[in-house]
């Protein structure tokens, strides 16, 4: 479609919402979105798949390249179709109703439900080991041979997505500077681990890496196994279109909030990195479970670690809030598609012949 096309302008210009989220708050939910836990925990998945440091560096890279062509896809789709439910009216323009309801479907009911639900329960299960009561249990429950154990912690992960939810429903513009906040408190954690490690770690653990001897079938098989981790670190910055129709000026600033959010966090995951690899042993990193823990641990002691996990949680809250965020606007669309009188109901639930109209 032509770029001077009246339709195309007339959309692009419209909008049934309030724009109220600026280049920096589209930039902070990029980047609170796609940083998660991720760089918290996977580079010892991704060391013991490739058993070398160059390979563990090429595949945040690669990843990171591989990555950066689907912004530039979703950005150009951003800018061209500025509407609330992002992917859902890229595959209804696109591909036609029916796959765009049938992503309206899977995010509405099991998508976003269960990617709240999971960060909401992490938010819970490092706000536990700040303060054990939260994982008090108070009741089991059996079904056959297993034991469900209910804590304090499901009914509190339950009222932080309430929470959260409220927050969202005030203001997009309050949405906005929330994530503002809690995305710098996130990049704030990563510099200082960074900064820290590099002035106060051993820096040892890089040059006694193993490298690369050869290039086989099993290295080959390696590191594609590493690029599965790497590539679910960078994951978040699709939602982004979500929110397409409250961004100003989307045509700039969806594109420039991908892409400089996505540099930024690649940034960040390399120099992590860095530290990790300089200040654990390779061995020793990758047998951890928990190696941004146990990196600041070995220079920072205890209440390092304890700081480490305040971050986590703030890193897991941020990225529920964009969650709720960007999910929220997909139903809309998708509910007044489903009980228009101009759609095929029946044929898109029950893959039949159109009802009439």
């Amino acid at each position: 479609m032509s770029a001077t096309s009246p339709n195309l302008t007339n959309e692009r210009e419209r909008s049934d919402l309030i724009r109220g989220l600026g280049l920096w708050s589209a930039t902070a939910m990029v980047i609170g979105d796609t940083i998660g836990t991720g760089i918290f925990l996977v580079t010892s998945d991704m060391a013991r798949a490739v058993g070398t440091a160059t390979l563990v560096f090429a595949a945040w890279i690669f990843g990171g390249l591989i990555v950066l062509c689907g912004a530039f896809c979703y950005a150009e789709l951003g800018a061209a179709f500025p509407q609330a439910g992002g992917p859902y009216v890229y595959l209804t323009r696109g591909l036609g109703p029916l796959w765009g309801f049938l992503f309206g479907w899977m995010t509405s009911f099991l998508e976003r439900p269960v990617g709240m639900a999971t960060l909401a329960a992490g938010f819970l299960r490092f706000l536990g080991f700040l303060f054990p009561v939260v994982a008090t249990p108070l009741f089991t429950y059996h079904i056959g041979q297993f034991d469900f154990t209910f804590t304090a912690a499901q009914p509190l992960a339950t009222l932080v997505v309430v929470a959260v939810t409220a927050i969202n429903y005030l203001s997009v513009r309050m949405g906005g500077v929330i994530q503002i906040v809690l995305t710098s408190l996130k990049i704030g954690a990563i510099a200082l681990i960074v900064i820290a490690g590099v002035l106060f770690g051993k820096q040892h653990g890089l040059e006694a890496a193993p490298q690369v001897t050869h290039l086989g079938l099993s290295t080959i098989s390696g590191f594609l196994t590493a690029l599965v981790p790497a590539m679910w670190a960078y994951n978040g910055f699709n939602d982004l279109g979500g929110v397409g129709e409250e961004i100003m000026h989307p045509q700039k600033n969806i594109p420039r909030a991908i892409l400089l959010g996505l540099l930024t966090v690649g940034g960040l995951y390399l120099l992590a990195n860095v530290v990790y690899l300089r200040t654990l042993p390779f061995t020793t990193l990758m047998q951890s479970q928990h190696v941004a823990s146990d990196v600041v641990q070995s220079f920072a002691g205890s209440r390092g670690a304890t700081w480490l996990t305040v971050a986590m949680a703030i890193s897991a809250l941020g990225a529920l809030h964009v969650v709720v965020l960007t999910g929220a606007r997909i139903p809309t669309p998708w509910l007044a598609m489903a009980c228009s009188s101009d759609s095929p109901r029946a044929s898109i639930l029950l893959f039949t012949r159109p009802a009439a109209r």
